[in-house]
């Protein structure tokens, strides 16, 4: 039975409200990253760099801390720099204060986020970086606050106003601490040189880590590749592209370098009568794409989907070492 009119109209009306509310907030948090943003040319940007520097200075390690919501941000930012080359942890600063502050050495700097700067959990890891000399980075909204004033470093994050429509729940706050914390991440990984080789390193798995292998890794070698070298019959080449089932066949000159390959599309554009009795030079594409064993799965997958194939030939000087399939990419879990 049909809803009746007046609450059809009410269903939409709530609908339009929900959307209005998401792009209210989706607008208001925005603000605050183009005011962040903003600040960076100013004169956070030299904060910045000496954040950067100090970090990247450090003999030992990043010890991220907050309380409450910027703790939850601390936690997130400390796992995006120890997946990016800047070994890091996140402690808790109440339990720093039953026995945790052993965690940390003197070798190692301290990032302490509070918006306000007036955190009281943060007290006694504060002193125990005083104490014993180990730099201190604060990101804070307040220069002036008590974690302000003990930092070597302080990161002052603009004042924006929450998301929240009673400007209370930490929303937009939250989001530039994390964006804060992602551009201090991405400088020191650029800075260092840290490649994607690198980053597969600390993560070998779920569909990221797939990404990250080599073709070498997923390829097929040996008599699985389907070959043939010029002057062959297309009779003959046909049968080897159906014995080893991926759709085509590499075409190699008589060192053994790859000169052309063979595909069903190649086949369909010269279908007659005497295809069977044409040699396969006259039908290969010359010059075919090809990739390396030695670069990124996810390389290979941007190659196949820019030409809209489903193989590559794998050549390493000039000579073909394997094939790759887009089913392959599948069963790794990159496509």
């Amino acid at each position: 039975m049909p809803k009746p009119l007046s609450t059809q109209r009410g269903t939409s009306a709530r609908t339009g409200e929900l959307i209005a509310s998401a792009v209210r907030t989706l607008e208001v948090e925005a603000t605050g990253i183009n005011t962040l943003s903003a600040a960076i040319h100013d004169g956070l940007g030299r904060a910045f760099i000496a954040a950067v520097d100090l970090i990247s200075g450090a003999r030992g390690r990043l010890i991220v801390t907050g309380m409450g919501k910027s703790g939850h941000v601390g936690r997130k930012i400390a796992a995006t720099f120890a997946s990016t080359g800047t070994p890091a942890f996140f402690v808790h600063p109440s339990e720093a204060s039953h026995g945790d502050l052993g965690m940390i050495t003197p070798d190692d700097v301290i990032m302490a986020l509070s918006w306000s700067g007036e955190t009281v959990e943060l007290k006694d890891l504060i002193d125990y970086s005083r104490r014993f000399r180990i730099g201190l980075i604060a990101v804070t909204a307040v220069s002036d606050s008590t974690l302000g004033r003990a930092a070597d470093v302080v990161l002052a994050v603009p004042q924006a106003r929450e998301a929240c429509p009673h400007n209370l729940a930490p929303t937009t706050s939250t989001l530039m601490q994390a964006a804060l914390g992602d551009a201090l991440a991405v400088a020191l990984l650029e800075s260092r040189g840290f490649t994607a080789v690198d980053f597969s390193r600390f993560h070998p798995g779920g569909r990221l880590g797939a990404m990250l292998k080599f073709v070498r890794d997923i390829m097929h070698t040996g008599s699985e590749i389907p070959l043939a070298t010029v002057g062959t019959r297309m009779s003959e080449a046909i049968a080897e592209m159906t014995a080893k089932t991926f759709g085509c066949v590499g075409i190699t000159d008589r060192r053994g370098h790859l000169v052309g390959i063979i595909t069903d599309g190649d086949l369909r554009r010269h279908m007659s009568a005497n295809l069977l009795d044409l040699k396969v030079e006259e039908v290969m594409t010359a010059e075919p794409k090809t990739v390396r064993p030695d670069q990124l799965v996810s390389e290979a997958l941007e190659l196949l989907n820019s030409m809209k194939k489903t193989q590559l030939i794998v050549v390493d000087g000039g000579k073909p070492v394997g094939v790759v399939h887009f089913h392959d990419l599948l069963r790794a879990g990159v496509a």
